[in-house]
């Protein structure tokens, strides 16, 4: 069997992320079943507010690259207004099918407040116009502040569940998806 390649995409860019740290927890879990993993912080990526008339601009290229060499991707967001965060849905708009169809997709929030579950849902909506398989356990970090001591997280319960993302997006990562989505076949792109 091919070793798994699982990848994170961490949608925020504050140093102190517990967004980011939260990540490599679940990274850690896909490492201890074998896998190579990576972070891809998007503070690091050079990608500006995407234009479709010039996808290749910055490390447009390199980065979808980088998602499609991926087995398995983790989304990782702050959740902002309800929602995920505009760099990870700049992030989004630089990649498509090539890079998420067919591929096992693993969600997880991290919210300052009680209730991160909608920015879930607007990505698994996501996720599903992209024909992704996205793992039906998903981790939400609600009241961030207090799951974190400086680095550590502190909350055994919201660190099981982080585990647990990482390490179904090892034991997932080769599944065979259903037949393609309703949405997959709204969502053509910008070429129609």
């Amino acid at each position: 069997m091919t070793e798994t390649h699982v990848v994170a995409l961490c949608g925020s860019l504050r140093d102190d992320s517990h967004t980011r740290k939260a990540l490599r927890i679940a990274l850690d879990a896909a490492e201890e079943l074998g896998a190579t993993t990576e972070l891809l912080d998007l503070r690091e990526w050079d990608l500006p507010v995407f234009d479709a008339d010039d996808e290749d601009a910055g490390d447009g290229e390199a980065f979808r690259e980088a998602v499609q060499a991926a087995d398995s991707i983790l989304l990782g967001t702050p959740v902002y207004h309800g929602s995920y965060s505009a760099p990870l849905k700049n992030a989004l708009d630089y990649s498509g099918f090539d890079e998420f169809e067919k591929k096992t997709v693993g969600l997880l929030c991290v919210a300052g407040g009680s209730f991160p579950i909608t920015a879930l849902d607007h990505l698994r909506s996501v996720c599903r116009a992209l024909d992704c398989w996205v793992i039906p356990h998903q981790a939400a970090i609600p009241r961030a502040s207090s799951a974190f001591r400086g680095e550590e997280l502190v909350d055994d319960s919201v660190r099981r569940r982080i585990t647990t993302l990482g390490e179904e997006a090892v034991k997932y990562a080769r599944i065979t998806p259903d037949p393609a989505s309703m949405e997959s076949e709204e969502n053509v792109g910008a070429d129609d």
